[in-house]
């Protein structure tokens, strides 16, 4: 029929002409994103080329006119994450929470991503729950709060009611972050690439490297739902220890459904005065937790910042309890690697100068060893050569810490690109972790060593123990083997 067929070749038509201006209106949104972080590049690196010509090196007005350099740059580049979202926002927090490793100006001027995270709309929301869970939300719950209880750089989440009455948190991903995120961390490798050739000295790339180890498992809920059973039950040991329950009938891997658990954040010490809650006991318990992690078993949170982790008294028994979120970070520690991190550690807190260098260098710093030791303990070569255990930390002190992370930038450079990659989400951590006990007034307590150097103690002892029963077994084996005799 020549009017089927006309009628088949304008739907033809007009189809590929929607598929056309589909794919013009992406490319467009994927040019004009990513045209403006190579911009964005373009001007701090401008900036950081040409505003030393006519200063000399060294002088005091060289050090003030480099601070507002940092300070604008920094800016530029939190301005440009707040609009990028997702991965962008992901990556800057990631460098503000590098306290002692990068210029102050840069780390306190990205730390507000934090608080900074886009929202999705509610009819996002509830697109994703209904392509995931395929339901209404009608249907799953009897109540959901549109306003997010916190939004994140690649999810959000929202307190809702199940019908049989129990409360949950519903972590929810953005809708465009899984699309987005491989296309962004390849144009970051870029600009630092070209970053890297006009700055020899800047050699950001172990950023980009762990940008692409770590993405897919963020972005995977379910992934996240294992770790937080798989540390529940490594951890069942410490009653102040609470990881809410997952429900996995409605968890998939852009949802993520939990038990609500309420709290205030732990560095929120008016929250603490107010419902009686101990500042020394919970630096202590998040010390022997994260030592348990970190030194005996080698599975270790690495996302410790303030909004992960809630402090408040159980409902039930009145007891002090930390409460851990957002799991979707772990870094698995290798047995060697493990080991040597505890014996280095052991080292630092006796002050063994011949350990720290030994263990330093075996866990990659080479001849970096005094600066990988001063960045690990984020204290001065003096208080390292002292024992660190023995020398509390000053205010003069943290001061030149952080003005020394700006003096040696390319050595701290040359040192992260140097040392295995297991080390990188670990000093992430400790800086983490050390923001929060400064903000405690809790900092080199004598007990978070003692907590530190009985986890080193018990996992070199197992590794020795389970060291002296393979050779055991392997002697038994070779004894029982039957003995063929030449006649």
């Amino acid at each position: 029929d020549p009017l089927q067929t006309c009628i088949k070749t304008h739907i033809q038509k007009v189809c590929l002409a929607i598929m056309c201006v589909l794919k013009v209106y992406l490319l467009t949104q994927f040019f004009t994103r990513h045209c403006s972080v190579c911009l964005q590049t373009a001007v701090i690196s401008y900036d950081y080329l040409t505003a030393f010509k006519h200063v000399e090196y060294g002088t005091e007005e060289y050090w003030a006119l480099k601070s507002k350099v940092h300070l604008r740059s920094a800016e530029r580049l939190r301005d440009l994450c707040c609009a990028n979202r997702g991965t962008f926002i992901k990556v800057g927090q990631h460098l503000g929470a590098l306290d002692y490793l990068l210029p102050e100006e840069y780390t306190s001027t990205l730390k507000v991503l934090h608080s900074r995270a886009p929202q999705s709309t509610m009819e996002e929301i509830q697109q994703v729950i209904r392509e995931d869970l395929g339901k209404e939300l009608s249907e799953l719950f009897v109540s959901f709060e549109e306003k997010p209880q916190g939004a994140a750089s690649l999810a959000q989440v929202h307190k809702a009611v199940l019908h049989d009455g129990r409360t949950v948190a519903v972590k929810v991903q953005h809708p465009k972050v899984q699309r987005q995120s491989s296309k962004d961390i390849a144009v970051i490798e870029v600009l630092l690439r070209a970053v890297h050739w006009l700055f020899p000295d800047f050699a950001f790339m172990w950023l980009v490297e762990e940008a692409k180890k770590n993405m897919p498992l963020e972005l995977d809920f379910l992934n996240e739902g294992r770790n937080a059973e798989k540390v529940t039950k490594m951890l069942a040991h410490f009653p102040f220890l609470k990881v809410p329950v997952i429900h996995w009938h409605l968890s998939t891997k852009r949802i993520l459904t939990m038990e609500f658990a309420e709290g205030g954040q732990v560095n929120d010490r008016d929250y603490m005065k107010k419902h009686g809650i101990s500042v020394n006991e919970i630096s202590e318990s998040l010390g022997k937790m994260y030592s348990e992690m970190i030194f005996v078993h080698g599975f270790v949170h690495c996302d410790p910042h303030p909004g992960n982790v809630l402090v408040r008294k159980c409902p039930q028994s009145k007891k002090t309890e930390i409460v851990l979120l957002d799991h979707g970070l772990y870094q698995v520690l290798q047995p060697d690697f493990r080991l040597d991190y505890c014996r280095l550690w052991q080292a630092l807190i006796k002050g063994d100068m011949p350990g720290v260098e030994r263990y330093s260098r075996r866990l990659g710093a080479g001849a970096l060893y005094p600066l990988f030791a001063c960045v690990l303990t984020a204290r001065s070569w003096t208080a390292v050569n002292a024992g660190i255990s023995s020398v509390p930390v000053t205010h003069s002190e943290d001061v030149e810490i952080r003005t020394n992370a700006s003096l040696y930038l390319p050595q701290i450079s040359e040192l992260l690109n140097r040392v295995p990659r297991q080390m990188l989400l670990l000093l992430k951590t400790n800086d983490l972790l050390r923001g929060i006990e400064t903000t405690l007034q809790t900092r080199a307590s004598s007990s978070s060593f003692i907590n530190m150097s009985r986890c080193c103690i018990r996992a070199m002892a197992r590794s020795e123990r389970l060291s002296s029963f393979l050779c055991r077994s392997k002697i038994l084996f070779y004894y029982e083997q039957p003995k063929i005799v030449d006649c």
